[in-house]
Order: C-alpha cells, then sequence, then structure tokens
C-alpha cells in the first residue's frame, strides 16, 4: 500500500497530524525517532487519540515534521 500525508499541523500533544490520499487523519506518535511511527486517529479527529498502527510506504508532502 502506498500513501501519501499531507501535513495539517500539531495535535494537543504537540504530535505530527497528516491527511492521507485516503481522506483519513494519522499521526506520527514518535516525530523525533529515524523512523516514522505512524498511527490513525481514534474517530478520524484531528485531536482524537493514536489508534491503529500502519504499515505501509509513506510520502510525506511537503516533508516529515519531526522535533
Amino acid at each position: 500500500m502506498k500513501l501519501v500525508l499531507t501535513l495539517l499541523g500539531r495535535d494537543d500533544w504537540s504530535r505530527p497530524v497528516y491527511e492521507g490520499s485516503d481522506n483519513r487523519l494519522y499521526v506520527d506518535i514518535e516525530p523525533r525517532a529515524c523512523y516514522p511511527h505512524i498511527h490513525t486517529k481514534s474517530g478520524n479527529h484531528f485531536d482524537g487519540e493514536p489508534d491503529m498502527p500502519i504499515e505501509a510506504e509513506i510520502t510525506f508532502l511537503p516533508c516529515r515534521d519531526t522535533w
């Protein structure tokens, strides 16, 4: 699966939130890590909790937001 993630901003916990090419919201729960740890957002809400981890080939637009 290939997924394009577009940065929307940061949630209440300062985690980067992205909108996927599938119109779902995703969050990087470890923005300090070398590799992204992308999870869906519970209820597809911007400030929702991280839900299910995903494994996909990811392209970040404009780039991956890290700390």
